[in-house]
């Protein structure tokens, strides 16, 4: 039996989620849960009470169930769609949720506190283009104007991808950088001629002078051009979020104070703080160089990270401006923001499609490569979908406007690239862990280096010592380490949108590089899903060719499966007159049933035929065997108890599918098929494709259950599907991959969507995981091997065999180009081949 429930409380596709594993928890029950309809189709094999499921949503959250009804109509069974992506519902200003996610991706519709661990509610961000900013380490830190990461310092950078805030974060930098090293260049000039014999300078003033002038020329690098990383610093301090900033702006901030000090108060210091000229060394030119340095180390990582979402900027670039509305004989020209749905609009040779919408008149090549990332133009005709951004070939043509604004496919694929941006990996926890102990560590080797080098150091011993300590704080590098892992995934996300495949989370990045096994469903993945009728049979005398044509198309006028549509144009070329039925029903995995007049009415594979009790002849059972060894699909028609004839369907493989499925099997993976199609129908298009195994006759909870058996012994399991019936096992797989062509459930329940819903698709997200695991370990393992090697030099560690020291200045240019280093070598993804 079959319910519709309605389930409130899910705000977003986290919730969603949580709301169908629970379901799909409870034994004898198949669930798949619509975030945008807040309902649960619930399928099980006996009554189960709502106070049950009730029981289990509790569980999970704060949901709430309750019976709406019995809703079998074909409309909850299939509902072809382009690619679709929840996004939330423009909800900025009333949807927040926990920094640290405490609740999973629960969201709430009040800002307070999180009821877990206290820590403040953060809005939840939109694509709305007025501007937000946010971290690249901390994606949780939102902000609507431009500044400083509260956490680690960092400049935050724009959300929606405003070049003009971009622009002007750098523009910023640059100017403070200009200050800085005009001011910074006289004091280091000033600092070093003092190793000049017969000093010129001192000829026009003595040495304590030229100290005072380095004070005021260090006043505008230390309070005006650098003076937000003594803020950052400081505020790193009192929350004890402890980062770059706080090592800078303690050996910076020390390095002047020292000098200030040394200029008011000379006689408090010890002789070994004296110059021969009887002065206390300064170190104003450390202080402003180190500062200079990693302001020019933050002005490049602003141009660098431009860079690492330029995929999106592109993908924003298709979005045109204006479209032509057509209203009667009038063709105006409208903002984009205008188009409402239902609206006529001329797309003329060469334009960017405006909306998403069907070809009302014209014959036109689309070129639909910035969204599939295929360079072939498509051929598309009256009825065809179009997409927004894809560009018109050489003919003019009109469109009917069926999706607008957030609701097309380019804007759902930028807010999916941009939440899957934001996301974290696993392998981060490992990155994540050694920054939170990195800072304390960094200072206690500070504090020890001074130590060893004031007690065991050559004369001056504590000259030697302050110095090389504040060369240990300097050169120390959390960031590095922290962008490590979101540059990469925000590359590779964005790589992925380009050719057509888009990536839920990191995390599902992560695991397609260790999968086993992939799953694929049949109709819709490796065939076409686009079904012709090859013939109608009848096997009773009193039913003619025609009689059960009639019937058939009265069941399948309700269903919009793409088995029932092919019949449907086949009545239509047949020119037959469709009946309506009453009483229709979908029962999934099965087929359909009605009442037409008098006559109890069923359509659908054998398992139906027993379900209504109706009894196959031994003639029609072997027509229908011979059919399906050929690979096709035949459905049963019975009338009553009687089945009185078939139709028999054909799906043609995909020209893709076999070369795809090689692909993968060359990589080492098993690819099994899964259907709810016949045995016979199933081994024809597993010999076919050289397949490693299929199972046939699966319901939903079949498919389920066999991933369930997989994953305990110990398989990665990917799961690639289109339907509705797919999608608790897409929920339950490692990895779930939706066909973009397929429904709308099967889609939300997927971690990994193939726009072009091509197989193919596969083997590239594969081979895309697999190149950004690699490009992720290879900033780690230079981020972490900079800090090791780095802090040791600095400390001092080579001085006793080599007589070398690092100079805090050259410590602040490394460790500036440490963090660009990485975020370079995450832009080499752009170039990546995944073909």
């Amino acid at each position: 039996m079959k319910h519709t429930y309605k389930i409130s409380g899910m705000t977003c596709q986290g919730c969603r989620t949580k709301v169908e594993k629970a379901l799909n928890g409870i034994d004898g029950i198949t669930a798949a849960v619509t975030l945008e309809s807040a309902e649960a189709v619930v399928t099980m094999d006996k009554h189960i009470a709502t106070e049950k499921l009730q029981e289990a949503l509790s569980t999970a959250g704060d949901y709430r169930i309750e019976m709406e009804g019995h809703h079998t109509t074909a409309e909850h069974m299939h509902k072809p769609h382009t690619a679709h992506v929840h996004k939330p519902k423009d909800q900025g200003a009333g949807i927040y949720y926990c920094p640290m996610h405490c609740e999973g991706d629960k969201t709430y519709d009040k800002a307070g506190s999180c009821p877990v661990c206290g820590m403040d509610l953060l809005k939840q961000p939109t694509l709305k283009r007025s501007a937000q900013f946010t971290c690249p380490m901390h994606p949780e830190i939102i902000k609507d104007k431009p500044g400083a990461c509260p956490i680690c310092g960092m400049d935050l950078v724009p959300m929606d991808l405003d070049a003009e805030a971009e622009d002007h974060t750098y523009e910023d930098l640059l100017r403070k950088f200009k200050v800085a090293a005009v001011f910074t260049v006289p004091i280091f000039i000033i600092a070093m001629t003092e190793m000049v014999p017969d000093n010129p300078l001192f000829k026009l003033m003595d040495l304590k002078y030229w100290n005072w002038v380095q004070f005021a020329f260090s006043l505008p690098v230390v309070f005006y051009a650098t003076w937000m990383f003594f803020e950052r610093a400081w505020k790193s301090i009192i929350t004890w979020n402890l980062n770059m900033f706080t090592l800078i702006g303690i050996g910076a901030g020390v390095a002047w104070l020292f000098s200030i000090v040394a200029l008011l108060f000379p006689d408090v210091f010890p002789d070994q703080f004296k110059t021969h000229h009887g002065t206390v060394y300064v170190y104003f030119e450390a202080a402003t160089v180190i500062l200079t340095l990693v302001l020019l180390g933050q002005l490049l990582e602003a141009r660098a990270h431009g860079k690492t979402n330029s995929a999106i900027k592109e993908l924003l670039k298709l979005a045109p401006n204006t479209a032509t509305k057509v209203v009667g004989d009038k063709e105006t020209t409208v903002s984009i923001d205008d188009i409402q749905k239902g609206d006529l609009l001329r797309v003329k040779p060469g334009e960017k499609i405006p909306v998403d919408g069907s070809i009302k008149t014209g014959e036109v090549t689309i070129d639909e490569s910035m969204i599939t990332g295929e360079p072939v133009p498509v051929e598309k005709k009256p009825g065809d979908k179009v997409s927004s951004g894809t560009i018109n070939g050489n003919k003019t043509f009109v469109m009917l406007a069926e999706k607008v604004g957030s609701e097309t496919l380019l804007s759902q694929i930028i807010e999916m690239v941009n939440s899957a941006s934001r996301s974290k990996a696993p392998i981060q926890k490992l990155a994540d862990k050694i920054s939170g102990y990195f800072v304390p560590v960094v200072v206690l080797i500070a504090l020890a280096t001074f130590a060893v080098w004031a007690i065991y150091g050559p004369d001056p011993s504590y000259v030697y010592a302050f110095v090389n300590a504040i060369a240990v704080l300097i050169i120390a590098c959390p960031c590095a380490l922290g962008l490590a892992t979101p540059m990469s995934v925000m590359v590779g996300v964005g790589k992925g949108a380009q050719s057509g495949i888009l990536i839920k989370n990191a995390e599902s990045l992560e695991k397609m590089n260790k999968i086993d096994i992939v799953i694929i469903d049949k109709t819709g993945t490796v065939t076409e899903g686009k079904p012709s009728v090859e013939e109608v049979v009848s096997v009773d005398p009193d039913f003619s060719e025609k009689d059960v044509l009639e019937r058939i198309l009265a069941l399948n006028k309700s269903s919009e499966h793409p088995l029932a549509q092919a019949t449907l144009r086949y009545g239509e070329e047949k020119k037959i007159a469709v009946q309506s039925i009453s009483n229709f029903e979908a029962v999934t995995g099965k087929g359909v049933i009605g009442k037409l007049g008098k006559e109890d009415l069923a359509l659908g594979n054998q398992k139906l035929m027993e379900h209504v009790g109706a009894k196959i002849s031994p003639e029609l059972g072997e027509q229908v065997k011979t059919a399906q060894k050929l690979g096709k699909t035949v459905s049963y028609l019975s009338v009553g108890k009687l089945a009185v004839g078939f139709v028999v369907i054909s799906d043609k493989i995909k020209a893709s599918s076999a070369g795809a499925i090689r692909k993968l099997q060359e990589e080492g993976l098993q690819v099994i098929m899964f259907t709810g199609d016949n045995e016979d129908t199933a081994k024809a298009v597993s010999e076919t494709l050289n397949l490693d195994g299929f199972k046939a006759q699966m319901l939903p909870e079949d498919k389920l259950n066999e991933i369930k058996k997989l994953q305990a012994a110990g398989k990665m399991v990917a799961m690639a599907g289109d339907g509705i019936n797919d999608a608790p096992a897409l929920s339950q797989a490692d990895i779930g991959i939706a066909m973009g062509t397929g429904t709308d459930v099967a889609i939300e329940s997927a971690a990994i969507t193939l726009v072009k819903g091509d197989l193919n698709g596969i083997a590239k997200a594969r081979l895309l995981s697999h190149k950004v695991m690699g490009n992720i370990k290879g900033n780690l393992f230079f981020a972490l091997g900079y800090n090791v090697l780095g802090i040791p030099v600095a400390a001092g560690l080579l001085y006793p065999v080599f007589g070398i020291l690092l100079s805090p200045m050259i410590a602040a240019l490394a460790m500036s180009f440490s963090s660009v280093s990485v975020i370079l070598n995450s832009l080499r993804l752009r170039s990546a081949k995944i073909d």
